[in-house]
C-alpha cells in the first residue's frame, strides 16, 4: 500500500510538471507572436520614414494617419549633417538615441500600434545629390572608368513600436539607411 502511495505522488508530480511545461510554452509563444507583431509594425513605420526621407519631408496622401510635428526640426536633421567640422550642428535638436512617444520625428499608427521614428544622427556621404555631368562630354567613357557611387547622406534612425492598448507590447529597432 505504501508503495502504491510513493508511485501515485510520484505519477501526480511528473503530470503537475508537465502541466506547469505546457502552459509556460504557451506564455513564452504567446509573448514571441506579440513581439513579433510588434517587429512587424516597427518595419512598416520604417517604411514610411524611409518613403518620407526619400520624399524630403513633405508628407504624401500615401499614408493617411502619417504625422510629422510642424517644426523644421525634421528638415534640419534631413539636410544638416550632426557634426560638422567637429562641432555639433543641430543646436538644440534631441540626438539622443533613446526615443520616447514624446521625442519622435515622426508618427504613424498601423492598425493596433502607434509607430514612432526618430534621426539621431545624419552623415554627408561621399557625394552630392546631383548627378547631371556624368558621361556628358566631361570625361571620356572608355572601359577604365570608373564611376563613384553616390551616397548623400546617412542616416541613423531609430524606431520605437508601441501597442496603443498594451505599453508592454513593443519593440526598438535601429536603422542605418543611405539616401
Amino acid at each position: 500500500m505504501v508503495f502504491v502511495l510513493i508511485l501515485a505522488a510520484i505519477s501526480l508530480a511528473m503530470t503537475l510538471a508537465m502541466l506547469i511545461m505546457v502552459s509556460r510554452g504557451s506564455y513564452v509563444s504567446g509573448q514571441q507572436k506579440r513581439f513579433r507583431t510588434a517587429v512587424e509594425a516597427g518595419r512598416g513605420g520604417m517604411e514610411a520614414m524611409f518613403q518620407l526621407i526619400s520624399n524630403r519631408g513633405i508628407t504624401t496622401t500615401t499614408y493617411a494617419n502619417l504625422v510629422v510635428p510642424s517644426d523644421n526640426n525634421f528638415q534640419t536633421k534631413l539636410a544638416e549633417p550632426t557634426y560638422k567640422n567637429n562641432v555639433y550642428n543641430w543646436g538644440g535638436l534631441d540626438s539622443s538615441s533613446t526615443i520616447e512617444i514624446t521625442s519622435y520625428d515622426m508618427r504613424i499608427s498601423l492598425g493596433a500600434y502607434t509607430v514612432y521614428t526618430k534621426i539621431v544622427d545624419t552623415v554627408e556621404g561621399n557625394s552630392g545629390a546631383d548627378e547631371g555631368l556624368i558621361k556628358t562630354a566631361v570625361v571620356n567613357a572608355g572601359s577604365g572608368e570608373v564611376t563613384v557611387v553616390s551616397v548623400p547622406y546617412l542616416y541613423t534612425i531609430e524606431v520605437l513600436s508601441q501597442n496603443t492598448t498594451n505599453a508592454t507590447e513593443r519593440s526598438k529597432l535601429s536603422v542605418l539607411y543611405q539616401y
